[in-house]
């Protein structure tokens, strides 16, 4: 069993972003519907939220809603846009409290209404915390991050506040909507259910992220998971294109 003592002797990462995958399996093995694994759900992101402050975790980011989603069976996604607005609702008073700061991605606009008010109250609420931010993916997919950071890099040089001769890869990721909000590439990435796809998940922000699969369905994922894959991922050497030696004598 891994401790948060053992953990915190070593490199924390500062930003973990989750797959949350299986939720719908999970409840398919206990005889319920999709949905009953959804709320399930929403436990183990409590639980990681409070793992990954204790052991000092910086950001913390989940694919709660991609914009693929959008194409299931309309029962599913309106039981699951009622689902985050409950959360919103009754997760607000204890994110707040336990100094917890909400951010969102995603095409925010294609959510329902009721979704949007309650997603920014709750981010309205929790913009000066400092503990840890917790990053929602909704309505989120890297190809339209992408292709909007492209629309938007178009503008600019229509506009002539942007030279094309001047654009990069330093210049995209200024358009990019997490670095726009201030949040740093993830240091690790946990996909749970046995998958081994990205997903459309953050293909910009993973460029040099670990990864780390696990059979686990979501709901079943717990605190011990995560301090797993945490140990995991200290266990690893990140070269970023480097030799071994040239890490080895970077830390002499």
């Amino acid at each position: 069993m891994v401790s948060i003592d053992d953990i915190k002797q070593k490199t924390i990462p500062s930003h973990i972003a989750i797959i949350m995958d299986g939720n719908g399996r999970w409840a398919k093995q206990q005889g319920k519907d999709r949905i009953f694994g959804h709320y399930q759900g929403v436990e183990s992101v409590r639980e990681a939220i409070k793992t990954c402050a204790e052991v000092g975790v910086s950001y913390l980011t989940v694919y709660a809603f991609s914009t693929e989603n959008w194409n299931r069976d309309p029962a599913e996604v309106n039981a699951l846009m009622s689902l985050f607005v409950d959360a919103c609702i009754k997760e607000k008073d204890s994110l707040y409290e336990n100094n917890i700061c909400v951010k969102a991605i995603g095409d925010i606009e294609m959510l329902p209404t009721d979704c949007q008010k309650q997603l920014q109250a709750l981010i309205d609420k929790t913009q000066f915390n400092t503990a840890l931010t917790f990053v929602i993916a909704i309505s989120y997919g890297s190809r339209w991050e992408i292709s909007r950071a492209a629309r938007l890099i178009a503008e600019d040089v229509k506009n002539n506040q942007l030279d094309v001769n001047d654009i990069n890869e330093n210049t995209l990721e200024k358009y990019i909507q997490t670095y726009q909000l201030g949040i740093p590439d993830p240091d690790l990435l946990i996909r749970t259910s046995s998958e081994y796809r990205i997903s459309n998940y953050l293909l910009w922000q993973l460029a040099y992220t670990e990864l780390y699969f696990t059979k686990v369905l979501w709901p079943d994922f717990t605190r011990e998971n995560l301090l797993k894959a945490i140990d995991d991922f200290q266990r690893r050497t990140r070269r970023f294109g480097k030799t071994n030696e040239q890490i080895f004598n970077q830390t002499k």
